[in-house]
């Protein structure tokens, strides 16, 4: 029986660092990511569900929408599984909080900054060599300097994060070891055995659910194993017919899992170098 609920999960994810009361969970992960000039003193929810301008517009649901009380506007979300465009749909939400500061009247088109900041349970960088944890974005210009320093998305690519208790050196590591392993504890490791923690775990234990709440969460807890399922699923069903020498075909449809290129080499018996070529075949076309 696990004692914490999983932050992989709707459910778990918005208890934790969506509700009022736990504000200061979100508030204290957010300012370990952001620069000094941007940390948050204090931050409102917003609805997470963001109306488009026109009826003809596809409208967006974020899992966490907030507002520092400083200006600055923050998406929080958890991605359980790959989706095709990513990138697009990352750019697509970030424009709803750009929007909405629009005036009537006399208006100069200043913009307070934007944050995205998505919490990824798979891998979405395709080659292996180029794959980081922490993939932080800004528009910049063909130097590589700052062009505008009010939009920024962070990736936080999960599996890639695999420090161990004693190779936790900062507060960011501290948050990244939490969420990685939540549900897995059974109790407070040393390392995390600080008020901020504390209290995090607090919140996380499913004693402390009521049954409506356990309910939702098992429900939810259901479906995130049955997604993983399916992606298992898929991938042992490519290695049988891998067997039957169309090895490529197979790499080609597991590309579109999770599945990292040194993970689909070792399924399908090509390389890591002939995986990495098909992603590139696959982005050009």
């Amino acid at each position: 029986m696990a004692t914490y609920i999983n932050p992989y999960t709707d459910f778990g994810f918005k208890k934790l660092f969506g509700e009022e009361g736990n504000k200061d969970l979100l508030i204290d992960f957010l300012n370990q990511l952001l620069p000094p000039h941007h940390q948050i003193a204090d931050l409102n929810f917003r609805n997470p569900e963001n109306l488009a301008d026109l009826p003809t517009e596809r409208k967006a649901i974020f899992d966490i929408s907030c507002k520092a009380v400083s200006g600055e506007r923050f998406i929080v979300e958890m991605q359980k599984a790959k989706i095709k465009y990513f990138k697009d749909r990352s750019l697509f939400y970030a424009t709803f909080p750009i929007r909405e500061q629009a005036q009537k009247g006399d208006w100069d088109f200043r913009l307070q900054s934007v944050y995205f900041i998505a919490i990824l349970d798979f891998v979405y960088d395709e080659e292996t060599d180029k794959q980081k944890f922490l993939r932080e974005v800004a528009l910049k210009d063909q130097d590589g300097e700052l062009f505008f320093d009010k939009l920024h998305f962070k990736f936080l690519q999960m599996p890639l994060f695999t420090l161990q208790e004693h190779e936790l050196q900062t507060k960011f590591d501290k948050w990244c070891y939490f969420l990685k392993n939540l549900s897995s504890f059974d109790h407070i490791p040393t390392i995390l055995n600080e008020p901020i923690f504390q209290k995090a775990f607090e919140t996380s234990k499913l004693a402390n659910l009521t049954p409506e709440q356990r309910s939702v969460y098992d429900e939810n807890l259901i479906h995130y194993w049955g997604l993983k399922s399916a992606i298992e699923t898929a991938v042992e069903e490519a290695v049988l017919k891998a067997t039957e020498g169309n090895k490529i075909e197979i790499a080609k449809s597991l590309l579109q899992t999770p599945l990292s290129s040194a993970e689909i080499a070792k399924h399908t018996g090509l390389t890591i170098e002939q995986i990495e070529q098909l992603r590139k075949n696959f982005a050009n076309l």
